[in-house]
């Protein structure tokens, strides 16, 4: 710390008085907390910059004056099954190193103190391969290095305790010849429950929205969905993956038993800081073992801004007149995984006040909120979307939300409900907003009634935002420009920006995503137009007519604004109408 405080005086990092108080703290030896701490314990101030020196900048500035590669550690992207291998845990956190990479020829090596090298010819030595150091954050290395070898004792000591034993075999297909002969790890091996605990918050610190676990022949996956791509985070033994699934099973309240059959169930939970988190869980048989998808819901991404949601100005105001009508049917499109959930209960989260009766019918239920009546449908016990919508009118609502609008019968429910006063919202799978109209009517709707209903539909999807500490500009793409803004004349920016990657994204260029939409309301010329022979085509242009912007100009806004790159925006963005 002494000749950290010395090169920062020198080189006007810090000033006279912040160098002495770290030359004051340098003389009190501790042997628990790291140098990098202290010094940022002293809330000192970067004279360059005007901030405060940070845990990293410390961390990068020793990494460079000891001629080391700085490196966030991204855990996604480690072998822990490999890399555990290396050295022990003992060894490891004596020297507070930890392998993070290893080939034929390298091991990648990431230590929390540079001049320590005590450790580079025992390791030499053992596997007589060349040692890369990098420097990493001390407190990153420190929860990865618990966090690494425990994980992997527990899965190898469910393995050993069980080993020579496979998946269910009345699941895996290649195993049928066998049946009878194996039994499952139990789920309540305290290595599983230790094995899942991490599981799910390692998953809610990365941010991801789906958990996957994929049985195969040899290995099993875990997979994140982490801002819409999926990303490999770890290798499980098959009978190790069938035990988690058992032990998630057990958590969300599903017949641990029953393995033929796909089934759903929920999870509610706390991640470390306390915050509720609830996972919808759903199984499902394959070829070598069962299936088990998370998807993670978190109630802090329900809002009451709509523009936190990504809505503009004038999106938002749109969409307030289509909500605060007193009846009629206002629609949310979009593919899965679009956000139409989070639309949905953001608004519903505004609607229901004190003064009204919001009650809900879903399939499953998504996130479940005290201010509102929630019903789920069974169709085991015969309690379908219809069933449940009808039940409902009898219930004296204001609003009602429908799942989604999937067959005949409760389409013609919802359009019921508002024709009897009430404000219905739905989602349906439709590209955009105007074949929604076209949805309802090969469903069988008959278009008077929708004419009457119809109230406004949103189409919306989610864009990945650049990763604002990488993103690079470049000069724009006219002839790309052009294809996807047309025919709406919109010049393109003097920049724009692509995405490169780094350790604060995971090298991907992209960190967070936020909503674009297509909004269109339903006017008198529309309704006009509502009819079982009129093409989508037709709705679209008249809708143009009346001022909707398409789902690519939303996306070209973004684009403007540098929060997107033009890859983003043509992966999806709809094609241009001539």
């Amino acid at each position: 710390m002494a000749s950290v405080a010395r090169q920062w005086l020198k080189t006007g990092i810090i000033n006279q008085q912040a160098a002495a108080r770290l030359l004051e703290k340098s003389q009190v030896k501790s042997s628990t907390v790291h140098p990098y701490v202290s010094i940022v314990d002293n809330k000192i101030t970067n004279q360059k910059t005007g901030k405060p020196i940070t845990l990293e900048f410390v961390t990068q500035w020793v990494a460079k004056a000891n001629k080391l590669p700085y490196q966030k550690i991204d855990p996604t992207k480690i072998n822990v099954n490999q890399v555990t291998q290396v050295i022990s845990q003992g060894y490891a956190r004596q020297h507070q190193i930890l392998p993070i990479g290893i080939d034929s020829k390298t091991i990648q090596i990431a230590v929390a103190n540079p001049a320590q090298t005590d450790w580079l010819s025992d390791i030499q030595k053992i596997h007589n391969q060349k040692i890369e150091r990098v420097h990493v954050n001390p407190i990153d290395l420190q929860r990865l290095l618990y966090e690494f070898y425990g994980v992997n004792r527990q899965v190898q000591s469910a393995k050993r305790r069980h080993l020579g034993k496979t998946n269910d075999p009345v699941l895996n297909l290649e195993q049928l010849v066998k049946l009878g002969s194996n039994k499952d790890i139990h789920a309540d091996d305290q290595h599983v429950i230790g094995l899942v605990d991490w599981l799910l918050q390692y998953a809610f610190e990365q941010r991801a929205s789906d958990i996957h676990l994929e049985p195969k022949r040899d290995e099993a996956l875990v997979r994140f969905r982490i801002d819409g791509k999926l990303m490999k985070v770890y290798d499980l033994p098959p009978s190790v993956m069938s035990a988690v699934t058992s032990r998630i099973k057990i958590l969300s309240r599903i017949d641990v038993a029953e393995k033929r059959r796909p089934q759903d169930g929920r999870i509610k939970t706390l991640s470390e800081n306390g915050r509720e988190i609830e996972l919808r869980v759903s199984t499902m048989p394959t070829t070598f073992g069962e299936k088990c998808v998370m998807r993670i819901f978190d109630p802090e991404a329900v809002v009451v801004n709509y523009r936190d949601l990504g809505f503009s100005e004038s999106e938002a105001a749109t969409w307030e007149r289509m909500i605060n009508r007193p009846h009629g049917i206002v629609l949310v499109t979009g593919p899965t995984g679009s956000g139409k959930t989070t639309t949905l209960y953001s608004t519903l989260k505004q609607l229901a006040t004190p003064e009204v009766n919001v009650s809900t019918v879903e399939d499953p239920i998504e996130m479940v909120d005290g201010v509102l009546n929630q019903m789920q449908v069974n169709p085991k016990i015969g309690l379908h979307f219809a069933d449940g919508v009808r039940t409902l009118l009898r219930q004296d609502p204001d609003i009602i939300m429908v799942g989604e609008i999937r067959d005949l019968e409760t389409a013609k429910m919802a359009v019921q409900a508002s024709l009897t006063g009430h404000l219905v919202l739905s989602t349906l799978h439709t590209n955009d907003a105007p074949s929604a109209i076209n949805r309802l009517l090969d469903l069988g709707v008959p278009d008077y009634l929708l004419r009457s209903t119809l109230a406004g539909i949103i189409a919306q999807r989610l864009i990945r935002l650049l990763c604002p500490h990488c993103k690079k500009s470049h000069k724009v793409d006219a002839e790309k420009w052009v294809s996807m803004v047309h025919p709406y004349d919109l010049s393109p920016p003097k920049e724009l920006f692509e995405a490169v990657g780094c350790d604060e994204c995971r090298n991907t260029g992209y960190h967070g995503r936020t909503g674009v939409f297509e909004m269109m309301p339903v006017d008198a010329e529309i309704r006009k137009n509502i009819k079982k022979d009129t093409p989508s085509e037709v709705i679209t242009k008249i809708a143009y007519g009346q001022g909707m912007l398409p789902l690519r100009v939303a996306i070209a806004e973004l684009l403007q604004a540098g929060k997107t790159s033009l890859e983003e925006a043509i992966r999806l963005a709809p094609p241009s109408m001539d």
